[in-house]
């Protein structure tokens, strides 16, 4: 007897369908709480062996029913939603949960999908972690934009204070100093008053270069607002959301290097020439356990650099990538590329960067970012067969391969 259970997760509840060789046998709905899980187990131990039990991977309202079956050992499959949609367009006529459930297990005979790979915990902590940090990062990104609006009305010139507006201590003086009438104290006043406040103790000569420019920098400002406008309480606001964000952020990444220490691909990854702690955490966040993937191919294609190719007659296309898969990935692995090139002209040699300049050299290559993405398709073919033999890398034997 081989029994599938095919289910259709939504939000707060869940269609189950029970099938018996071929054929529907049971159909209930289940809440996404105890009492419906402990009502799907009772379901699940009825039979000898597990049954196939399969269902759609629906973002976050999918997690709990993924973590219930994995305490329970149960072994399922789950499904790319968009797999789950060619799989069953040509059977679903008439869509809705109870259709979708029962042609998921009836499929299952027919098709007979492979079981999910069920990686440790940790791999999916760390990538909640990496999405709260790209999180952080929009409202980083976000919050700038609006502090630079409001200071071109209140005290343009202070972004000149430093080389760069994205520190600390910018952001600090910033809530200090939001309006140019403020920067007319007397520079005593203005000196103990950044230097009571600020987290980092500045030295005596930077205080006095700094307070100098600041005076210079309020005398010529011309501001559009009055210094009790409430704009120059937005300044504050968005320039101490700043630091608190720059400060979280700083926490997370920390939180996920401490976390991932432990790991194999840790060393591995760090042994490759350009990996810095936030792109090496960053990759084992978003690409998780990769003894999950078969082949390199399977792991491009989940990134999304997967090639396709839109040949009709005689035109041939190059192809381009399907950009399905994970974006942040994607962003982390093409930033690699470009950290590998830097360090290789410091004497870390790396065959990838190799083959990069190589490309970029000749006069058959067309545009450097086609042929980065060819350099991201060799490196994470370097780093899945390291992880699958458990190796750190090495020049001499990567140039040969």
């Amino acid at each position: 007897m081989h029994a599938v259970i095919g289910i259709d997760v939504s939000k707060a509840t869940s269609q189950v369908a029970v099938a018996v060789d071929g054929k529907v046998v049971q159909n209930f709905k289940i809440t996404h709480d105890v009492f419906g899980f402990n009502q799907l187990n009772t379901v699940i131990m009825q039979f000898n062996t597990f049954p196939d039990i399969v269902f759609e991977a629906t973002g976050v309202y999918s997690r709990r029913l993924k973590t219930f079956l994995e305490a329970h050992n149960y072994p399922y499959t789950y499904l790319n939603p968009l797999t789950v949609k060619k799989q069953l367009d040509q059977l679903r006529p008439n869509k809705n949960d109870l259709n979708d459930a029962k042609h998921l297990a009836e499929t299952q005979f027919i098709l007979k999908r492979a079981k999910s790979y069920v990686q440790n915990p940790i791999y999916i902590e760390l990538q909640d972690m990496s999405r709260f940090y790209q999180q952080l990062n929009h409202d980083i990104v976000s919050a700038k934009n609006r502090l630079h609006r409001l200071l071109q009305l209140t005290f343009p010139e202070i972004e000149t204070l430093f080389s760069t507006t994205d520190s600390q201590q910018y952001w600090e003086i910033v809530s200090l100093i939001p309006h140019a009438t403020m920067a007319k104290h007397s520079r005593q006043t203005l000196s103990d008053t950044i230097q009571s406040s600020v987290s980092r103790q500045i030295g005596v000569a930077r205080l006095t270069r700094l307070v100098d420019k600041l005076v210079a920098l309020g005398s010529l400002s011309a501001p559009a607002v009055a210094v009790a406008s409430y704009n120059v309480t937005e300044v504050r606001y968005y320039a101490q959301r700043l630091i608190a964000l720059s400060q979280s952020k700083a926490n997370v990444l920390a939180t996920m290097v401490d976390q991932t220490k432990d790991l194999p691909e840790y060393d591995i990854y760090q042994s490759i020439p350009g990996f810095s702690d936030k792109t090496v955490v960053s990759l084992i966040a978003e690409l998780g356990d990769l003894h999950r993937f078969a082949t390199s191919n399977k792991l491009n294609a989940f990134v999304g650099i997967d090639l396709r190719f839109n040949d009709s007659g005689d035109y041939k296309s190059s192809g381009f990538i399907t950009k399905r898969g994970n974006t942040i990935a994607r962003k982390v692995l093409f930033k690699a590329i470009s950290n590998i090139a830097s360090t290789a002209t410091y004497g870390h040699q790396n065959h990838i960067n190799d083959w990069y300049q190589k490309k970029k050299q000749s006069s058959m290559s067309k545009g450097t970012k086609k042929i980065a993405i060819g350099a991201m398709s060799r490196l994470l073919r370097t780093m899945h067969y390291l992880v699958l033999n458990n190796q750190l890398y090495d020049y001499d034997t990567a140039s040969k391969r």
